[in-house]
């Protein structure tokens, strides 16, 4: 594949219109890559949902230029969609854009239709396949499954690459049609992890299982709370801390349940700015997700010494190394998930040489600044 620089735009420096669709999470997800581009003499503009001013003078000091664009993160609304689709292609215009660089499902869809639209080159890094491919179960989510599909196979047509953060989600584009020239597809590993940020920290003495995510069915957090509960019926010597913030999507846990889970043990953190003292005040980390790109918070418990236990599934499979660094369940089985949790609840060396081995881990694979390195390469910057 020609280097985009041979493509489109001119060599050297470009001016890059970023999209994503988290804004409120921006900067912990992508701030080094955007100061990455930024040192590399590249002008960049971000786009993203809920741009607050927080968020907007984050941005500015890893000198970008914010714009907050009307996003709705997950449905079908083909409405909010076009809308959409029309502020990213007016602001290709005015930002004088010669890259589209997308990140999460809708940003890589509608990014990329409109630089083709614009005759501009764009590059879609897929960070996991999304809740539209996950469930299919009932006719509203195989519709949205079906036009995801559909939709994803125009837009990486029109891209000049397309990056994956896992081989499975890979090959499941190419085995769905979502992906016609196989040539485009590029690998990176996850979004990497600041390893200056997430340092090493002593483990606590006692068994302390902590998961951090959105509080999503998908994440696994009813598998994570029926384990925990199942173990707090028949031992005292164990703690669950669940953090994370009520995700108002389709799959979303409400109050109610959750306040179920408080009253019987789960002790809860809610929506944490620095996940670093969780970490530092549990020994295991705890992700029972049904499908990932390379799920970050893994990768922040690994960077920080802790032993994993998550599912062998896309992205998150890739994390564990099975009896070095952690342990691996099936999706959607909580019986496994407690199994797990016992073994290392009742082995405190075991705990230690797995985080020991995420650490390690995390230094060979996982560095962010060579995970960036790679990405600005494939994206032709």
């Amino acid at each position: 594949m020609p280097r985009l620089s041979e493509s489109g735009g001119s060599a050297g420096r470009r001016t890059i219109l970023f999209n994503d669709s988290k804004g409120p999470t921006l900067v912990q997800f992508r701030g080094r890559l955007i100061e990455a581009l930024v040192a590399g003499g590249h002008r960049v503009h971000v786009t993203a949902p809920d741009l607050d001013g927080a968020i907007a003078k984050q941005l500015k000091t890893l000198g970008a230029e914010p714009h907050s664009v009307p996003l709705a993160r997950t449905g079908l609304n083909p409405i909010a969609d076009l809308h959409y689709f029309r502020t990213i292609r007016r602001l290709l215009r005015q930002t004088a854009a010669d890259l589209s660089l997308n990140f999460t499902i809708k940003p890589n869809i509608w990014g990329s239709l409109a630089a083709k639209s614009r005759g501009i080159p764009s590059v879609s890094v897929v960070t996991g396949l999304g809740y539209a491919f996950i469930d299919r179960a009932g006719a509203k989510r195989w519709l949205a499954g079906k036009m995801a599909n559909l939709l994803y196979r125009a837009a990486t047509a029109a891209n000049e690459a397309v990056i994956f953060q896992n081989p499975d989600d890979r090959n499941y584009f190419l085995s769905h049609g979502m992906l016609a020239n196989s040539n485009k597809a590029r690998l990176v590993n996850g979004s990497g992890v600041d390893l200056t940020h997430y340092r090493p920290r002593a483990l606590p003495p006692d068994a302390v299982f902590l998961m951090v995510s959105r509080l999503l069915g998908n994440k696994g957090v009813r598998e994570f709370a029926s384990a925990a509960l199942e173990l707090l019926q028949r031992r005292k010597d164990v703690r669950f801390v669940l953090a994370g913030f009520i995700d108002d999507g389709h799959d979303g846990i409400d109050s109610a349940e959750l306040e179920g889970w408080i009253a019987s043990g789960i002790e809860f953190l809610g929506n944490l700015d620095d996940v670093r003292p969780a970490i530092g005040q549990a020994s295991v980390f705890v992700l029972p997700s049904y499908a990932e790109g390379t799920p970050r918070s893994v990768l922040e418990a690994m960077a920080m010494g802790r032993a994993i236990i998550t599912t062998d599934v896309a992205g998150c499979r890739e994390t564990v190394i099975e009896g070095v660094n952690g342990l691996l369940v099936p999706a959607k089985d909580p019986a496994a998930l407690a199994e797990a949790m016992t073994t290392l609840a009742d082995q405190p060396d075991l705990r230690r040489t797995m985080g020991q081995a995420s650490t390690e881990l995390c230094r060979t694979k996982y560095n962010v600044n060579e995970v960036n390195a790679l990405l600005m390469e494939f994206a032709g910057l």
